[in-house]
């Protein structure tokens, strides 16, 4: 008598480990074994049809007929959906590229292009397709889900590369003279309160820190605003957290307790201050409180201000934006920046492991957005323009002598 308690017993500890060919043989091996009324047993054990059993004993039989590894005979099984609907592949790469290319027509235009949406606009179109299906045909098709990446920089000035030599011979010649070199920028403005910060810290596992769900800015706390000073020789950083605007003279500001905090006593002989910043924002070649500061600046100091800007789109290059600010973030990732005391600890605990040290201090004074520079007062600064790209490369020497 067969025992099918026991044929199913083995099926149950193999099945999981085989393919679909393997189950095949497997329970037609089975079948063989228990002679007559064996498939009717194996099929009530293993619960595959007596077709399939008598298929796997006809390829036990017949051994050597060449069908080797395939799990199936040629033709077998069901028919690809692209079979099924040959203009598939077609119409999912039409419906894709029209919405990146922007074509008005596209019904992908102004939604994402997700799984479900393709899925939508090509059943709208006749087809039966899953998002599984979907899913498949776009590996196949070669396309994945990518986010954007900035590597456009903007007005690509012919003379771009020119003006990168020229602010590194600038800040070399800066050093080797022992005159001070800094690198200026502002740093991205931040929420002050609990919101979420972007990164990980450890914390005991299912104890996150709880922050607010939605970033709304909260008016009694509002925005910080660092302003950085990198000195390029020394490795060592200077941010003025700002309470308000980021302005010109927010910008010179900075550079000002930099210089009388430390710039001072580190360069007691200099008499010149060279400084690379970038091409737009509150420090920018075309803005005019930028300059009538640095005038001010130079009258109190001394320091004739050689200004060396990068050229337009290409601030990720400067150099306080990898060799500060990027430390800074890495600092502080995971910690929501509650107070702006929180975020000049923060920041002023930064350092590296090449030796990276920053002091940071909160600026609570108020910068108004919208001040005018007359006509008069531009043409009152003490400005050299070099005869390479003199819109951003110049000297601002004091008009006086330093009170």
């Amino acid at each position: 008598m067969i025992d099918i308690a026991d044929i199913r017993r083995r099926w149950r500890q193999a099945a999981s480990f085989l393919d679909e060919r393997g189950r095949r043989l497997f329970a037609a091996n089975e079948a063989l074994a228990q002679g007559h009324g064996g498939v009717t047993a194996t099929s009530i054990a293993t619960g595959l049809a007596r077709s399939t059993i008598g298929r796997g004993t006809q390829e036990l039989r017949s051994a050597g007929n060449g069908l080797g590894a395939r799990l199936r005979r040629p033709g077998g099984g069901r028919k690809r959906a692209v079979a099924r609907q040959p203009g598939l592949p077609a119409a999912l790469e039409r419906l894709i590229e029209d919405a990146i290319r922007g074509d008005p027509g596209s019904p992908l235009r102004w939604v994402s292009r997700s799984q479900r949406h393709l899925v939508q606009a090509l059943t709208a179109q006749g087809f039966q397709v899953s998002q599984r299906l979907v899913g498949k045909l776009l590996r196949e098709l070669n396309y994945s889900c990518q986010a954007n990446r900035k590597t456009r920089e903007g007005s690509n000035n012919p003379d771009r590369n020119a003006q990168f030599e020229h602010v590194n011979a600038r800040v070399r010649a800066a050093i080797a003279a022992g005159e001070p070199a800094i690198s200026v920028d502002t740093k991205k403005k931040e929420l002050v309160g609990d919101f979420k910060n972007n990164g990980r810290e450890l914390r005991r596992k299912g104890d996150p820190e709880p922050v607010r769900a939605h970033d709304f800015k909260i008016p009694e706390l509002g925005k910080a605003a660092p302003y950085g000073v990198y000195d390029i020789a020394a490795n060592h950083g200077w941010v003025s957290v700002g309470i308000s605007a980021d302005t010109g003279a927010f910008a010179v500001e900075s550079i000002r307790r930099w210089w009388h905090k430390l710039g001072k006593t580190r360069y007691p002989e200099a008499s010149r201050l060279t400084v690379t910043a970038d091409c737009g924002g509150s420090n920018g070649p075309h803005v005019r409180l930028w300059k009538r500061e640095l005038q001010r600046l130079a009258n109190e100091t001394g320091l004739a201000i050689t200004l060396a800007h990068l050229p337009p789109g290409t601030s990720k290059w400067n150099r306080i934006e990898h060799r500060l600010f990027a430390f800074i973030t890495m600092n502080w990732r995971g910690k929501p920046l509650v107070s702006h005391q929180v975020i000049v600890q923060l920041i002023g605990a930064t350092t590296t492991e090449t030796g990276l040290k920053v002091c940071c201090e909160l600026d609570g004074n108020l910068y108004p957005k919208g001040v005018e520079v007359s006509d008069d007062e531009l043409q009152a600064i003490n400005i050299t323009r070099d005869k390479f790209h003199g819109e951003w490369n110049y000297t601002i020497a004091p008009s006086q002598k330093p009170t």
